[in-house]
């Protein structure tokens, strides 16, 4: 008997639709059916197996292969028998297909990790030898990050990887091989500008030491350590496509020149991913949001550009589709020739390495999905991406940014819909429900992922990232037409990306904000096991929070208590967490090994002694105590300990002056603070003894270094004349007598006994004696004066120190002197934030 279809009438719509209440209807019937799931388990045995094989030995990798080919073909042969059911010989087929996609993915994890063993370079790394190396660059070069390594920062140095095409020993031998390394360039300012600006397939001659790679299971050999101060040697040019694509970067990063800081810096890696202009500072914030996605070369991006195409979501094939393609008349046929031609160009401008191709893969999956309204056939497509990419290089199954990319385009996909569907039903409008199902899933699929890497939760990344939703999509656009007519009419790139730093700069504001939030994000087990923890939450919550969902009463008493965790109003945290105390006269920030004290001058404002070594950490605790406004920022010395975490304490906060010591060594981190305070318009002093100065009820007096030549270590008095170089920049320390509401602190940065003993010489240290509170000076090393920690006879002693830290500080002889003078010691490493609370009988410290 043959069905009739079930056809309305001319000019009426289907009963589904009808009953939909849309002219299109609220699915298409293509959306129905079950899911087809056949190729998911070839996708995850072929990514398990790449991940496992990369390093197995050549014999294990050959025993799994032949064995997986000799089941297959058993599964094969048995499915094919006369008169086996249906059911079997399906089921043997697909049990077939999964155990051949083992054996592929085995044969290919195997070749590529064989690059890592063939050759002389491994072999000369494990000997630490100099060689003269042929190498293709094949990525972007880019400066590390600055960072504290014991009181200094670490130097700058260029990163970049690539291949040893040919390598030169000490001896003479010369060998060609095709080796992967990191190459590691600490060079000059003039060389490090030529190293930057090389684009990948460039071939240099470089003299360095090939050293073992430190951390294994990454796709390199060994490490190349360059120490050449001038710049590489080029033998010989990129490729055509490779000088094409940097000449579109460069223009667009010319286009971006005249635009505001934050928009700038963005503006490229929307486009591009050039992060190379993004600030430390800003990075942190769009990593404490989960916005980082956005600066980093995304399946979205040619998803954005490919919707302005094709036209809306759900209308590619249909009479009302409205991308560019049919307002000029081009059908659908030659449409997907242009959307394929679009994906190569942007495969070519992004450089075609892993991460970009695997943004292709995934966003025209993604795409796909949208145009066309198919999301549950996609999965199968979805599936042999995955597949065919782990075959392709099967360095990205230990990707983690392969794992967010498969994941949030899967939650696209398979979740998201269900979610939208579930709030249209509950009345919320369909475009918002969208865009709220989309940002839920995608974060719920994907922040177990990132708490491996980050060891945090954002509690703000879904309302962040809907913020952000409405302005990365013309900031793409309009940044990739100003990448196109950059080279051929630069005033007309500059508009557009002037018109194109509006919604980039949105974006920026949108991270920082959400990341000064005090409660953007929570700390959380790192490793597997707290993804797994994460992700049971994650269920437990979606569980409760659908039962919630009938009672709204209920869920707005949630989101409440949410939005009061997250803005953490003073008062309100001061009395859930205890801290700050109130009355607080002093507190010593728990930022490792390094130095940051905050003397509290008013509600809101303090002076900051020191900054630490780390913004993020001091930036925490000024947010902690409150503190938005800044007097005056007092650092000590310069080592990096007590100056790296400058920026910190300038973000979003009003600051009225630096005032540092005269003694400006290290030079170049005494340069880091000039830079930072004129990038801000902020004044630079130098504090001398004697000067007095008050803020409130704070009051505080500089007893070092001197204005005149310190007394001589002999007792002698040195001849009049200019002062003395110290013996090193701890000598040269601030020193600090401080009074609030009666209590006296005495602060003596990093003083080591010569200068403690010069200090009790001065007239000064008549005011010394018997204070109420000591920070004890050099983290507590054991390098103290005992006259002065007897002359002092503090009540209460603060060490700053991280926990174990190299240097054994605090000292345990430092630590008994001071209790032997009758002095309570407390240390961060141990303590963490301590905070001075109340006078005379009643002083105390809080602990945070």
């Amino acid at each position: 008997m043959t069905r009739t279809p079930d056809v309305a009438p001319s000019g009426e719509r289907p009963a589904v639709h009808r009953a939909s209440g849309g002219r299109l209807g609220a699915a298409h019937p293509r959306q129905e059916g079950p899911a087809d799931l056949r190729l998911v388990p070839l996708a995850l045995a072929a990514w398990a197996t790449a991940a496992r094989a990369l390093d197995a030995s050549p014999g294990l990798l050959t025993g799994v292969v032949v064995a997986c080919l000799a089941v297959a073909c058993g599964l094969l042969l048995g499915a094919v028998r006369p008169a086996v059911p249906a059911a079997r010989v399906g089921a043997g087929f697909s049990a077939a297909a999964v155990f051949l996609c083992v054996a592929a993915a085995a044969t290919s994890a195997g070749l590529h990790g064989a690059d890592l063993r063939r050759g002389p370079v491994p072999g000369l790394a494990e000997r630490f030898a100099m060689v003269t190396a042929e190498v293709q660059v094949t990525s972007d070069p880019r400066l590390t990050r600055p960072r504290v390594t014991g009181n200094h920062l670490a130097p700058v140095s260029v990163l970049t990887k690539g291949e040893v095409l040919g390598v030169e020993e000490a001896s003479g031998a010369r060998t060609v091989t095709r080796t992967p390394v990191l190459v590691i360039v600490d060079a000059g300012a003039t060389g490090r500008r030529e190293w930057l600006g090389l684009l990948p397939s460039t071939r240099v001659r470089v003299t360095g030491r090939l050293v073992p790679a430190l951390v294994g299971g990454d796709r390199i050999a060994a490490v190349l350590r360059v120490r050449d101060r001038a710049g590489p040697q080029v033998v010989g040019e990129p490729s055509g496509a490779q000088r094409f694509a940097g000449r579109l970067r460069a223009g667009l990063r010319g286009a971006t020149d005249g635009l505001r800081a934050d928009a700038r810096a963005l503006l490229p890696g929307l486009v591009v991913g050039d992060t190379s202009r993004i600030t430390p500072d800003l990075d942190e914030a769009f990593k404490e949001t989960d916005l980082a996605h956005t600066l980093a070369v995304s399946g979205s991006n040619l998803t954005i550009v490919l919707a302005l195409l094709l036209g809306p979501p759900g209308l590619a094939q249909r009479s009302e589709r409205r991308g560019l393609a049919p307002r000029l008349g081009v059908s659908l046929r030659t449409t997907a020739v242009l959307g394929g031609a679009l994906t190569l160009a942007f495969v070519v401008v992004c450089r075609p390495d892993p991460s970009v191709l695997r943004a292709a893969a995934c966003g025209t999956v993604a795409l796909l999905a949208l145009a066309t309204g198919r999301r549950k056939s996609l999965i199968p497509a979805l599936a042999t991406a995955v597949l065919l990419l782990v075959l392709y290089d099967p360095w990205l199954a230990r990707s983690y940014g392969f794992s967010l990319s498969v994941l949030a385009t899967g939650a696209l996909l398979t979740v998201a819909p269900r979610w939208s569907g579930a709030l249209r039903r509950r009345g919320v409008p369909p475009r918002l429900a969208e865009a709220l199902a989309a940002a839920g899933a995608a974060q719920a699929l994907c922040a177990p992922v990132v708490a491996v890497l980050s060891s945090r939760v954002s509690l703000v990344a879904v309302p962040c990232n809907l913020l952000v939703e409405v302005a990365v999509a013309p900031a793409t656009v309009l940044g990739f037409a100003a990448l196109a007519v950059a080279p051929v009419a630069m005033p007309v790139a500059k508009g557009l990306a002037w018109c194109a730093g509006w919604p980039a700069g949105w974006i920026a504001d949108v991270a920082r904000a959400g990341a000064a939030l005090p409660g953007a994000g929570v700390d959380w087990p790192g490793g597997w096991g707290g993804a797994a923890l994460l992700a049971l939450v994650t269920v437990v919550v979606l569980v409760a929070g659908r039962r919630l969902l009938g009672h709204p009463w209920l869920c707005a008493g949630c989101g409440v208590l949410l939005v009061l965790a997250v803005v953490q109003p003073p008062p309100l945290a001061r009395v859930v967490t205890g801290w700050p105390p109130p009355g607080w006269r002093l507190a010593m920030c728990d930022v490792g090994q390094g130095d940051a004290t905050v003397l509290a001058a008013g509600e809101g404002t303090g002076v900051v002694v020191d900054a630490g070594p780390d913004p993020e950490l001091v930036d925490r605790c000024l947010r902690d105590l409150g503190i938005t406004r800044v007097p005056l920022v007092v650092l000590t010395h310069f080592h990096a300990d007590h100056v790296a975490g400058l920026p910190g304490v300038l973000r979003g906060r009003a600051v009225g002056a630096i005032e540092t010591t005269g003694y400006e060594e290290p030079a170049d981190q005494a340069e880091f603070v000039r830079r930072q305070a004129a990038a801000r318009g902020i004044g630079v002093t130098h504090a001398r003894a004697g000067e007095q100065r008050r803020t409130g009820d704070l009051t505080w007096q500089v007893l070092w270094p001197p204005p005149s030549p310190p007394p001589r270590s002999d007792g002698e008095v040195s001849p009049p004349g200019p002062v003395p170089a110290p013996e090193g920049p701890n000598d040269a320390s601030v020193a600090l007598l401080v009074r609030s509401a009666g209590v006296r602190m005495l602060l003596l940065g990093d003083l080591e006994p010569p200068a403690q003993r010069a200090l009790l010489r001065t007239p000064a240290a008549a005011l010394m004696g018997g204070v109420d509170v000591l920070k004890v000076a050099h983290h507590g090393s054991a390098y103290q004066d005992p006259e002065l920690i007897r002359r002092a006879a503090p009540r209460l002693a603060l060490i700053s120190c991280g926990a174990d830290n190299p240097y054994g500080h605090p000292a345990p002889a430092t630590v008994a002197a001071l209790r032997d003078g009758g002095a309570t010691v407390l240390r961060t490493d141990v303590d963490g934030a301590l905070a001075v609370v109340g006078a005379g009988a009643g002083l105390r410290v809080a602990r945070d």
